[in-house]
């Protein structure tokens, strides 16, 4: 295991997807991979739970999701750009941006004029 607690969770995921697991549990985690399952799950994709040191998440309608390693800095002028190589289609799913402003989808991010780096994408 490496120390990327964010792409390892969501590596594992993909995983449990792949072999038809509904959910996966895990131990290690992060304030980071909170706040990026937070997002997924307003987003209707995961559904996660938080007990006693022992995180439960749950794939909805999750097709992909990934960390974007390296972590690309991009401005608000780029940022397209980079969503066009991560999304399969305009509009159908979400990059994690990681601006001044703290995390927040690419389509928050390109309405408050912010860039970042990128942190993963999921759809």
């Amino acid at each position: 295991m490496s120390q990327d607690i964010v792409s390892d969770t969501l590596n594992k995921i993909m995983n449990a997807k792949k072999a038809n697991k509904s959910y996966i549990v895990s131990t290690r985690f992060s304030k980071l991979l909170i706040k990026v399952l937070d997002m997924m799950k307003q987003y209707g994709y995961i559904d996660y739970t938080l007990n006693e040191g022992v995180l439960r998440i749950e794939m909805k309608e999750l097709n992909i999701c990934s960390s974007i390693k390296p972590r690309y800095t991009v401005n608000k002028e780029n940022l397209e750009k980079y969503v066009r190589r991560f999304l399969p289609a305009r509009d159908y799913g979400y990059v994690i941006v990681s601006t001044s402003k703290g995390l927040m989808t690419n389509n928050e991010a390109k309405e408050n004029n912010l860039g970042g780096s990128l942190i993963a994408y999921f759809y």
